[in-house]
């Protein structure tokens, strides 16, 4: 069922939309920390530590993907706000075509440069093999996840968003039972983590693709909506480049940091990787509210009601505020018990340098979520290069950090280069928008889709 969010009560609709969002997240989330609590528990910590120290490189390209995929889902939302359904069929159609020349460039440079980069991060050699052989079993399933991506947001672009939630479900209880069987059954190792999660997003993308041609009439596509136009090409890239490389820009910085980590050692990266799964879990309604306001904005973008923009961003702040309180609890109050979840028996130094890492990174909650916000929207309303250039600042400051304030604060430049990265991102992007909404005409209507235009 499509949803509407150009017309009645802002918060109201940003709440009913967010909440499926929501649970979808926290599945997402239990998606992702199954491989790594199943391989700390029942292989070990090494093994932990090999899956935690490729996540910087999965982020970075399974973030490429999700910035892909966002960016697609906004032009749809316009086109959906718009009213113009055979520009909205045309752009789902060029959509899934890019998707698929995405997905074979991608696979091929990352199946090349898995271990060189692994090398190049310094990888300690204890955990090498194990890395190398998760990275290969999730990209070369890649088509997967960037198909599940994309599927997911045309659905969220025209106001769907809880078929998806239905599918992440179904997907993350198949998840759970692979990981299970080629772990634990089969002994495959990290390996097996690796091609359960591969699997399991094959699902839900099939499902995705089948539901959204069955039930929604708007999207059944015929031959003509594949026309190629370069104008089409351009536009959707123009926003999907943008926020794809805001990702993975983010992800070098973090991939970067996870160099100066693993040069402390395989207890300090697994007390690291338990400590970031927390942090994830914890931040899930920043997340959750940043994609439910990309919809809204680009909806009534497309309507051309930025009062309705404005208005629906100042009642966002209530839920801003109830996200830092429920993060902080979390990583605060929580932390030291969700841990636990990851390694059997673990020592305390890892508990200490896990707990360290998560009551520090609570104190600034507030700013990751206003960072999380302020670029959503923004993306939402066409502009996506201010937020790419947050990215390069956050990569930016994670550099620095890692490469010159290791030596002095050991651990605890760990501890505030997320913080930091947060900061320096966060401060621009208010700005911006404070900047913006003041005279949208100027900066948003030149990128509205036009009804009936061509």
């Amino acid at each position: 069922m499509t949803k509407d969010m150009t017309q009645g009560k802002p918060l109201k609709l940003i709440l009913a939309f967010s909440i499926p969002l929501l649970i979808g997240n926290i599945f997402q989330q239990f998606y992702n920390m199954v491989d790594s609590i199943i391989v700390g528990q029942f292989i070990g910590e090494e093994a932990l530590a090999a899956v935690g120290s490729t996540g910087s490189m999965v982020f970075l390209v399974i973030g490429f993907c999700n910035g892909i995929a966002s960016g697609f889902g906004v032009m749809i939302s316009q086109a959906f706000g718009a009213g113009d359904k055979k520009r909205l069929r045309n752009y789902v159609a060029v959509a899934l075509m890019l998707s698929a020349a995405v997905m074979v460039v991608l696979t091929a440079v990352t199946m090349v440069t898995t271990e060189p980069l692994l090398r190049l991060m310094r990888t300690p050699d204890n955990i090498m093999e194990g890395a190398s052989s998760y990275l290969m079993m999730i990209y070369g399933g890649l088509g997967a996840t960037l198909y599940y991506n994309v599927l997911s947001c045309i659905l969220r672009g025209v106001g769907d968003s809880r078929t998806p939630l239905y599918f992440l479900i179904v997907s993350s209880l198949l998840n759970v039972v692979l990981d299970l069987l080629f772990v634990i059954t089969f002994h495959l190792g990290v390996a097996g983590a690796g091609l359960a999660t591969v699997i399991a997003q094959g699902v839900s993308a099939v499902l995705c693709l089948v539901y959204m041609f069955k039930k929604f009439p708007m999207l059944r596509l015929e031959k003509s909506d594949f026309r190629c136009r370069w104008y089409t090409v351009v536009q959707m890239f123009s926003v999907g480049l943008p926020m794809a490389l805001q990702f993975s820009i983010t992800a070098v910085g973090v991939m970067i940091l996870q160099s100066a980590i693993n040069d402390f050692g395989s207890t300090v990266v697994a007390s690291y990787t338990a400590a970031s799964k927390v942090e994830n879990l914890s931040t899930q309604i920043m997340i959750t509210l940043g994609a439910a306001m990309a919809t809204y904005c680009g909806q009534n973008m497309g309507a051309g009601r930025f009062d309705r923009v404005k208005e629906g961003v100042r009642q966002s702040y209530m839920i801003v505020l109830g996200a830092v309180a429920v993060a902080v609890f979390i990583s605060a109050v929580c932390g030291e018990s969700i841990v636990r979840w990851f390694i059997s028996n673990p020592s305390e130094e890892v508990l200490g340098y896990a707990t360290t890492y998560l009551h520090t990174i609570s104190w600034y909650f507030v700013f990751l979520a206003f960072l999380f916000l302020y670029r959503n929207v923004l993306q939402g309303l066409g502009n996506g290069i201010l937020p790419m250039l947050c990215g390069v600042a956050e990569m930016v400051v994670r550099t620095i950090i890692a490469f010159t304030l290791t030596g002095q604060w050991g651990y605890m430049a760990i501890c505030m280069a997320s913080p930091l990265a947060w900061i320096a991102a966060c401060i621009p992007l208010w700005l911006c928008y404070q900047i913006q909404i003041r005279d949208p005409q100027r900066w948003f209507l030149r990128k509205r889709v036009y009804p009936g235009k061509n």
